[in-house]
């Protein structure tokens, strides 16, 4: 055993580089379901976390505020609780406001206070400015410009609850299994570059984006400096918030297809390119000097959501494991398919997808796993 260490290990690196899990479930009728069977699904790759960070993501879940933003604010001291509700009593409609239940369990200790507020947008909103990204700039100034608070989840009818913990505790400690959603996502952290804390557990959230991940982003300090321009600020001392801000500026802002979207966060290599049809090599190259500083290096596979759709996505070699499971209208994604068959041992189908192809479940629509309708849309 130790002459196979060596072999395998040479130079004694402790470095774990494939942990984390990730996991996601929709249904794509728009049935409501409970955490359940995603807390069980997670706590089944236990061993891939290491206690510092756990988080969900639920969608459907706040009908009766369908209409109005969610934010979830977790706060460091009391003071700071005071000035960002002075904040959010200026700039919105403060419609009910309360501190997140939560129950006593062991293993979650030294917990900040989290609350949540329903807001409406006031007339305090300048002209020409669209409610979502009015929303964008309150979140950026608390968690730049506010001491002691962050807002981790701003959308409507969804929320994200995360901390330090594995994810089961986590769970336990937000009554999870009590809430009910459409899509759920789920992360067991295992932090290698980056603290452990509550605000840099998964999920990554703007608006009702949000993204789980497994992997490295080591081209973080120029996708976040490309973000700055746009003005998205990275607090939370973790990688993974550029996706989250990459995504919301793709797809939200500049009205890209979540096909060609994955073709610059996961952008086919330029010897690839090569080998494509003229019409999508034109597309490909475009994409890429338009948007190369959002290209994401390092290894990945991150589940993407928003209101109505599911979306799986790795690198572009697949350094990261992604497991795609079917069952009628529920779809599964997951670092491990064993955690699928936990929850649903009778699939109708189960594969790994291709490297850089996103996988996307949405709302009464058939799952995609096929992009090259995408070059044709496009053009």
């Amino acid at each position: 055993m130790k002459d196979l260490d060596r072999i395998q290990n040479p130079y004694r690196d402790d470095k774990v580089i494939d942990a984390c899990s990730i996991f996601g479930m929709m249904d794509t009728s728009g049935k409501r379901f409970s955490g359940k069977d995603i807390i069980r699904a997670i706590a089944n790759m236990h061993d891939r976390g290491n206690g510092l960070g756990g988080g969900f993501a639920v969608y459907g879940l706040y009908p009766d505020y369908a209409d109005r933003y969610a934010f979830h604010i977790m706060y460091l001291t009391k003071k700071g609780q005071e000035e960002v509700e002075s904040l959010l009593r200026k700039k919105f409609h403060l419609i009910h406001q309360e501190e997140i239940p939560t129950q006593p369990t062991p293993a979650i200790t030294d917990p900040p206070a989290v609350w949540r507020y329903f807001l409406e947008i006031n007339e305090l909103k300048p002209e020409g400015k669209s409610d979502d990204d009015y929303v964008v700039e309150q979140v950026m100034n608390i968690n730049t410009q506010l001491q002691d608070a962050f807002v981790f989840s701003s959308g409507k009818n969804m929320g994200a609850f995360k901390g330090v913990g594995y994810p089961e505790d986590i769970a336990e400690y937000f009554c999870l299994e009590q809430y009910e959603g459409y899509l759920w996502t789920a992360h067991g952290r295992f932090p290698t570059n980056s603290p452990g804390w509550w605000g840099g557990a998964h999920p990554f959230c703007i608006l009702d984006w949000t993204v789980v991940h497994n992997g490295e982003i080591s081209s973080y300090g120029i996708n976040r400096r490309y973000l700055e321009q746009y003005g998205y600020h990275c607090t939370m001392q973790t990688d993974t918030e550029v996706v989250a801000y990459a995504v919301d500026l793709l797809i939200r802002k500049h009205n890209l297809p979540v096909e060609i979207a994955a073709r610059v966060l996961a952008a086919p290599l330029w010897s690839d390119i090569e080998r494509r049809p003229p019409a999508e090599q034109e597309l490909l190259r475009t994409l890429r000097q338009v948007y190369g500083s959002l290209l994401l290096n390092g290894p990945f596979t991150v589940i993407i959501a928003h209101h109505g759709e599911m979306i799986g996505l790795t690198d572009r070699i697949r350094l990261r494991p992604l497991t795609v499971g079917t069952k009628g209208s529920m779809l599964y994604l997951s670092s491990e398919e064993s955690a699928i068959r936990l929850v649903c041992p009778d699939l109708d189908d189960a594969w790994i997808p291709a490297g850089g192809e996103p996988i996307i479940g949405s709302l009464q629509a058939p799952i995609k796993v096929d992009v090259e309708e995408m070059v044709a849309h496009a053009h």
